[in-house]
């Protein structure tokens, strides 16, 4: 035990004899917090529309008002012909064209019935899908005014109606950065954690006392104790300071217990040490460290849910979810900070992660081997 206090004192004098990584560890994942729940949003806005109106009635007009009036779509251009909206969209000046036909109002007065075409510009899928769903919804809603001012209801309505009423759980206002947040913050303590303990190991070799530490008596899992429990009680320590920042600038606070997250992130703060330990076992300069921690930290993130639902996911990228830790602690945040989840209702996430720190830290205590 006197080995492992003496390992960890000349880590944490290491750690803060060094100004770099205090700004890494603090300061960056402060300012990152800070920008991306606010760049980060679901809702697509300014979508930048041309309307080609050939009819110019009563009708047409009501509904070019009713698109603007929604908040979500700006009218960059108002002509007579296609080919000129067309232009505007080749110019990458416009996202969506909306054509209303000449008899549009005639049609719809006589006929009940009219056609409109929609255009989209769908290099951006996402906007494209967004942007053309929102456009159909307000048209939809256009037609239903339309038909309730035509429609003489009687004193007992024949009709059968069905009303719909909903109810917004754990997230009333359907506000994204109360989604966001959380899985931000784990983002930000994966990759700060993953990438600082892959390049410890690895620092010592390049510098040379890697070959001191292995002549003396230390044994393999005091050495690598001491280069995990300085970072971990750092990642709690960031950890903390996300969530205080979650609290005073978002006004985000957990429905659930401190306690159930800090139980969890503490088994999880193991795995992903663990992980980087074991990177940095493995790789024999800090550049390579760095690039393979990018690389596995990318495709966890990427695949953790964070921006993309694992439901929605193909099959093969779902399997991949099961052996990826991010996946866990982004859904565990968000289930005690929306819907007030305890130890109990995470037993399992706990004890997949406590299978991913004994395997990943076995395996880095068994990859590092001491050379004389």
């Amino acid at each position: 035990m006197r080995t492992l206090k003496f390992l960890l004192q000349k880590e944490f004098r290491q750690i803060f004899r060094d100004p770099a990584i205090l700004r890494i560890i603090f300061l960056v994942p402060v300012i990152q917090l800070l920008v991306l729940p606010w760049a980060a949003d679901y809702e697509v806005k300014n979508i930048r529309l041309s309307v080609v109106d050939h009819d110019h009635s009563k009708y047409s007009r009501q509904l070019r008002e009713k698109i603007t009036a929604s908040g979500y779509f700006q009218l960059n251009d108002y002509s007579s012909s296609y080919n000129s909206a067309l232009h505007e969209v080749e110019k990458d000046r416009s996202d969506l064209i909306l054509e209303i036909p000449a008899s549009f109002e005639k049609e719809l007065v006589k006929e009940d019935q009219s056609t409109l075409f929609m255009a989209v510009n769908a290099i951006n899928g996402t906007k494209a899908n967004l942007g053309a769903a929102y456009l159909r919804s307000i048209i939809q809603d256009y037609n239903r005014e339309v038909r309730l001012k035509w429609v003489q209801f009687p004193r007992f309505s024949a009709e059968q109606n069905i009303e719909i009423t909903s109810s917004n759980w754990f997230n009333p206002l359907l506000n994204y950065k109360y989604f966001m947040v959380p899985g931000i913050l784990v983002s930000l303590v994966t990759m700060v954690g993953a990438f600082l303990t892959s390049l410890n190991i690895v620092k010592e070799k390049e510098i040379g006392t890697i070959e001191q530490i292995n002549v003396t008596p230390v044994r393999k899992v005091h050495f690598i104790l001491g280069k995990l429990i300085p970072f971990w009680i750092l990642g709690l320590a960031m950890l903390t300071i996300g969530l205080t920042l979650a609290r005073v600038i978002y006004g985000i606070t957990p429905v659930g217990s401190f306690l159930t997250i800090y139980c969890f992130a503490a088994l999880y703060l193991l795995a992903v040490l663990g992980l980087g330990l074991l990177v940095s076992t493995y790789t024999g300069s800090q550049q390579q460290a760095m690039l393979l921690s990018f690389f596995i930290m990318m495709v966890f993130i990427l695949l953790g849910g964070l921006f993309t639902s694992i439901d929605s996911m193909p099959a093969w990228a779902q399997a991949i979810t099961k052996i990826n830790p991010v996946s866990y602690f982004i859904e565990v945040m968000r289930m005690v900070i929306l819907k007030g989840s305890s130890l109990f209702d995470i037993r399992y996430h706990l004890l997949t992660i406590l299978g991913f720190a004994v395997v990943l830290n076995g395996s880095a205590v068994i990859n590092y081997r001491k050379r004389a």
